[in-house]
């Protein structure tokens, strides 16, 4: 415990709290940090939005692509029935079934990341509301994962699509990938995600969408970004 509270006080001596880094800057001085490491920590990002998610015109959620993916492994669950569950095994997915899979969770087993439903299966899956829900894992046709084209949806959860949604406070994180990857691969998938938000601005967004990006990693303090420079190729 003494080591690493070590370890993020040197980090801390390092970095200006005050300061807004440049995108490539920061991305180089997180991964510095984090080269004696002994495990392969994780970029993340924290927006602060002007929002306020309890309005219906400015709540923010979508799902988008990372060009290099996250790094992390994804398992996924899929409701489906016939050639669909078929489609899906091909696919990748962890685990598939119907009233089987209903009461697998209902027991308390929810050993995956993603959850995946055709559209026939809604009612079945409905029933889990209150389970899934709250752990946000209950399949929605806006985030691709209510669908018929089980195929699709699964090899892009498992090649690295994340959910993103603001929070209360109207602030979105997400990981974004691991520190081994390199610089440019990073750099590719922050300013990805942060387009995708752009893009899903909510219409009652009020002011400066965009106030504060912060970058840091699992075991790092967070540096602001410069949002210009996630703009600029």
């Amino acid at each position: 415990m003494a080591k690493k509270a070590k370890k993020m006080s040197a980090a801390l001596a390092n970095v200006d709290r005050e300061k807004f880094y440049g995108l490539e800057e920061a991305v180089s001085i997180l991964k510095g940090m984090a080269a004696d490491r002994k495990f392969d920590q994780t970029l993340d990002i924290a927006i602060n939005t002007c929002l306020d998610p309890r309005h219906a015109d400015q709540v923010l959620r979508g799902v988008t692509e990372l060009p290099n993916g996250t790094g992390k492994t994804v398992r996924v669950a899929v409701f489906a029935r016939d050639d669909k569950a078929e489609e899906a095994k091909a696919a990748g997915a962890d685990i598939v079934g119907a009233e089987d899979l209903l009461e697998s969770i209902q027991k308390g087993n929810m050993d995956f990341d993603r959850c995946i439903a055709t559209p026939d299966m809604m009612p079945l899956v409905g029933r889990l509301g209150k389970v899934l829900g709250p752990r946000g894992l209950m399949p929605n046709p806006k985030l691709g994962t209510v669908t018929p084209d089980v195929k699709k949806a699964v090899e892009s959860a498992k090649g690295g699509a994340v959910e993103f949604r603001a929070e209360k406070a109207g602030i979105v994180h997400n990981g974004l990938g691991k520190l081994s990857f390199s610089e440019d691969k990073l750099l590719e998938n922050v300013r990805s995600y942060v387009d995708a938000i752009q893009k899903a601005k909510p219409t009652g967004a009020k002011g400066t969408f965009l106030e504060k990006i912060v970058l840091s990693t699992t075991m790092s303090p967070g540096l602001k970004i410069d949002i210009a420079s996630i703009k600029a190729a």
